[in-house]
Formats: C-alpha cells, sequence, structure tokens
C-alpha cells in the first residue's frame, strides 16, 4: 500500500536546475524518512540527502553538496530535491526510498522504493 511516484526528470543543460517530487502515499511524513538515492549506468547506487521529521536533513554525498536541497512538504505528503548547477556527471536515475524515523545512508536500510525518474545532464 506504500507507495512512491518520484517526478520532475528529463533533459537539462550543465549549469541548469531541476527539481524533482517525491509523492508519498500510505504512510505519513511524521514518522517515515525520505532519501533521495541516484544510480548512474556502471556505478554503485549513491545516497544524497535524507529528511525526518521536523525537518532534520542529513546529507551524504560530498558530490552534491552547496548545490542539492531537500525539502517536505507534509501537508502534500511530497518531498523535494532541489538539484542546481546541474554537471554532465549528475546524470542518473533519481529515487526516493523511504523508512521510519531515521536516516540512514544505506540502501538496504529502505524497504519502499518509487520506481525511479531519469535525470540527465547534457549539451
Amino acid at each position: 500500500q506504500v507507495q512512491l511516484v518520484e517526478s520532475g526528470g528529463g533533459l537539462v543543460q550543465p549549469g541548469g536546475s531541476l527539481r524533482l517530487s517525491c509523492a508519498a502515499s500510505g504512510l505519513t511524513l511524521d514518522y517515515y524518512v525520505i532519501t533521495w538515492f541516484r544510480q548512474a549506468p556502471g556505478k554503485e547506487r549513491e545516497g544524497l540527502l535524507c529528511i525526518s521529521s521536523r525537518d532534520r536533513m542529513t546529507g551524504y554525498a560530498d558530490s552534491v553538496k552547496g548545490r542539492f536541497t531537500i525539502s517536505r512538504d507534509n501537508a502534500k505528503n511530497t518531498v523535494y530535491l532541489q538539484m542546481n548547477s546541474l554537471k554532465p556527471e549528475d546524470t542518473a536515475v533519481y529515487y526516493c526510498a523511504t523508512r521510519a524515523y531515521t536516516c540512514s545512508r544505506y540502501g538496504y536500510d529502505y524497504g519502499y522504493w518509487g520506481q525511479g525518474t531519469q535525470v540527465t545532464v547534457s549539451s
């Protein structure tokens, strides 16, 4: 019954911005955390940012520090990933995942995943 649906991916030029959305159903963000991950072909899945209740945020990837921001709108049961100053190396499938209460950088800690949304950064 828990479902996560990512949206907002697409093609963007280097230096551009994109905002991804993760719409959650079957849960309340008061009690679940959401983490954004990404995976490029041939690379390991990489945890990016997590947000929990009370707008506590945790960053895992130095490669996106200062460029990516996570936020939540509990009324809409939606978490966002704002991506600025995009680089070609940001090209990947971006996923949101959820688990109860506590953020984790490890994908295996998460039981629910969205289907992913493709982000391509290219001229």
